[in-house]
This record gives structure tokens, sequence and C-alpha cells, in this order.
């Protein structure tokens, strides 16, 4: 049975319901952020896509409900329907990280989304974002199946390995040792880059002593403002593992800033970065983290279950213990803590972070091998969140395992699955991207 398709009219009220209910609150408390953070929507369909990972699942629950599917014939059980998902997984939330073992790493980054659900919802994110990026690229329907055929097999491959037994070493991360193309350029990049760099570009010294510098996007604090963000940062020593805490002085406060929200994911929410003294006395070595206001996974307004929600004490909380679940030897300095009764995110601001970038990949075979380390960057994700990531009590199973079980079960269907809902929900995206624009150029969208 065919459903309906709504009129650019109804589509663009039921987007604009969407956005309430995802920014109400902080785009009436800054509607500037916002305005900065939809002209950056605007600028394509893909962009578009990044920031309306509401809509998306929005859609997608409609969609589950409007084809009266329980969910089983998409590979979903008591288990797979319960694994840590990403949350927010497309084709440029992947990059480069230095983890607490000293390596620098190729793998899926930005977690503010992370939640507990179906695999198969990372794997639709991702596989319309393929879409999206190979229409830009100008790159046929039968191209753009290949290329979500090749992540799929790739995902399939690394999940069945993994749920076989397979070693660390036989499955092995994206390293300088072993990626390969695009992957080792972006680790080659993060290598170029140095601590002293970032300090240069953020601080300066007065005194003897580093201080963030003045500009730049810093906002001075009063007093009161410090001192409350000094009180959650003692908040936030008390989350850290005990290996991050083998040298006391590294965690001594040498300055604060205030820092305004402006990625697309960050509009209107309040940050700050606090510069600390580091792993040693040498002012090379100073460590500047940022504490921003977590936000409400968009996932969670779709997942109903009590015990997942009541799991975590805020959204900060959240935030880091998802991370810590996808992400093996993850950043030493992650951390949560509360400011004004809003649970925070704590992390380093890394100068080892460089973004997989798309905008030189435009050759088809190297698309198609990019696409692959994705699937298999995925895989290694899901599986990383299982029984062992010491969260046994929500997710008390092998992922990698009850995942591999559900895809056995219908093998052919998988990455049929996947290339259909990456063309029809590409479509969407570029449908819905002309009709925000039309939206936000007319003064449509409440707030603005």
């Amino acid at each position: 049975m065919s459903v309906p398709q709504p009129t650019a009219d109804q589509r663009g009220e039921e987007i604009l319901a969407v956005f309430d209910t995802a920014f109400g609150e902080l785009l009436a408390a800054d509607p500037a952020a916002f305005r900065v953070k939809f002209r950056k929507m605007a600028a394509s369909a893909f962009a578009f896509y990044r920031g309306t990972a509401g809509l998306f699942y929005h859609d997608l629950e409609r969609e589950q409900h409007d084809s009266g599917s329980s969910g089983s014939a998409e590979y979903m059980d008591d288990r797979t329907g319960r694994v840590w998902i990403h949350g927010d997984l497309h084709a440029e939330n992947f990059g480069t990280y230095m983890d607490s073992q000293g390596r620098l790493i190729f793998n899926v980054n930005d977690f503010d989304e992370a939640y507990v659900g179906p695999f198969t919802w990372d794997l639709k994110r991702l596989a319309a974002s393929l879409a999206l990026i190979g229409y830009t690229k100008a790159l046929s329907d039968e191209q753009i199946t290949k290329l979500v055929r090749t992540y799929a097999a790739a995902y399939r491959e690394r999940i069945h390995d993994l749920a076989s037994g397979a070693k660390s070493d036989e499955v092995p991360p994206f390293t300088l040792d072993t990626a390969q193309g695009p992957l080792l350029g972006a680790l080659r990049a993060a290598r170029s880059l140095t601590r002293f760099s970032l300090l240069e570009s953020m601080t300066e010294i007065r005194d003897f002593e580093r201080r963030f510098a003045p500009g730049g996007g810093s906002i001075e604090l009063d007093a009161a403002t410090r001192y409350k963000v000094l009180a959650a940062f003692d908040g936030y020593l008390e989350t850290l593992p005990e290996s991050s805490l083998t040298r006391p002085d590294s965690y001594r406060v040498k300055d604060v800033v205030g820092r305004r929200g402006i990625g697309i994911g960050s509009a209107g929410l309040p940050s700050y970065n606090i510069l600390l003294e580091g792993n040693s006395d040498a002012l090379e070595n100073d460590v500047v983290i940022y504490l921003k206001q977590a936000q409400t996974p968009a996932v969670s307004r779709h997942i109903t279950d009590p015990a997942i929600s009541g799991y975590f004490q805020h959204e900060g909380h959240r935030t880091v213990i998802s991370q810590r679940a996808l992400q093996a030897h993850a950043d030493p300095w992650l951390g949560w803590t509360e400011l004004d009764g809003a649970g925070q995110l704590v992390a380093e601001v890394s100068p080892y972070a460089v973004d997989l970038d798309w905008s030189d990949i435009d050759d088809v075979e190297e698309i198609s091998a990019v696409v692959a380390d994705l699937g298999r960057a995925t895989a290694t994700m899901h599986s990383a969140a299982d029984d062992e990531s010491g969260h046994s009590d929500l997710v008390p199973f092998s992922t990698e395992r009850a995942i591999d079980a559900a895809i056995a079960a219908d093998e052919g269907g998988f990455a049929d699955l996947l290339v259909d809902f990456a063309h029809r929900y590409g479509a969407r995206a570029r449908a819905d991207h002309q009709i925000f624009v039309d939206l936000f150029r007319n003064g449509r969208i409440p707030g603005l």
C-alpha cells in the first residue's frame, strides 16, 4: 500500500513542527546563533541533512508506523533494537583523534547524539548521507547503489569477523600503519599538527604564565560566572577514571573564558574553555578543555524504554558514557559535570582532530574504497559497545554476535534495505532542503 506524500506546504509545516521540538528553547534564547546555523544548513542538501537529525528520526518512526512493521523485517529484535548507537552517523562524522594510549586513530567522531537504539538506524542515516554526497558529485543512481552496497558488505564482513572471535590484531584500528588513501591522509595531516600551534592560536604568555588571548570568540567572564564554572570543573574531576589522575598538577586551572556555540549542531549552547597545566610544567604542554551544555539527542524522543532514559543522570553523563562505550581508548580528558542544573560535556580541545574531507575525493574507485573503510569503522564502533564496555547492565550481551545473527537470518535483504532507503531518503532530503530554504528566506521560521 502506497502512502500519500505531503504537499510542499504540508511538509513545510511538518518541518517547522519538528524544528520547534528540537530547537525551540535554544532558538528563543539565542536567535542570532540560529540564523548562523540555518544559513550554514541552507548551503546544501547535505548541510541541511547534517543539521536535522530530529527530522530524520521523526520520518523514520512515521515510516515504520505507516508500514505497520514491528521492526522484525529490518533485523530488529530485543537485542539488536537495544545497542549503543552513534545517533548522527553521516559520512562527515569521521575523523582523527589521539586515543588514551597516544595513538592517532581514524574513526567515528562527534558523539553528541549517541544513545541506545536499533543498529539499523545508524546504517540508514549513513546510507542516506552517501546518496546525498553521491548526488553532489554527479554520480548516477547506479553508482550510488554500488557505494551503498559496498558500505553494507564491508560492515557485514567486519561484524561477522568480530562475532567469530577475530583477535584485535586481525581487525586493527585505522592508524598510521594500517590506513590507506584519504584516511591515511587525514592521519598524516593530524600528525603534522602540534599542541604548540593550537596554544599559539588561542593563548598568549603574560607575566611568565599562559593565559587565553582576548578576541577570537573568547568572552571574558564576570566573577560570579567564573566561580560557577570552576565549581562545575571540580565536579568534572570526580568523573574521570583513575588512570587520568596520575599527575594531579595536570588539572591546575590557569584561565577560563566563555565561548559561543558556532557549529551546525552547537547553536545557542553556552560553552567555556578552561586552560590547564597539562602533563608537565612546560608552557608548551598546557591543555585546553571545553565545557559545554549537552543537548537532548534526537533519537531519544523515539525510544520509549524508561530503563534507558533512567540510566543517565543528565545529558552530559549520557554523552560521555555513550562515547566511552562506542570508542575504544577514548579521550582521557573526557568527563561530565553540571552547571546551572544542566548536564555538561567536558573534553579536550584536541590539536590532533582532522575531519574526513570529501571535497577532493572525486574518483569513483577512491570514493568506494573510503566508503568500505567507513563500513568497517561503523562495525568496529558497534562491536565496541557491548557487554565488555563497562555498562553491561544496560547492554548485557555481545552486540556483534547479536547483529551478526540478525543479518544471517536474511543475508540477501540487508544491502537491499539500505539501498532502497538511501535513494528514497536522499531524494526526500533534497526536496526538504529546498522547502527549508524557502521557509527561511521568506521569514517563515518562528523566532527569527
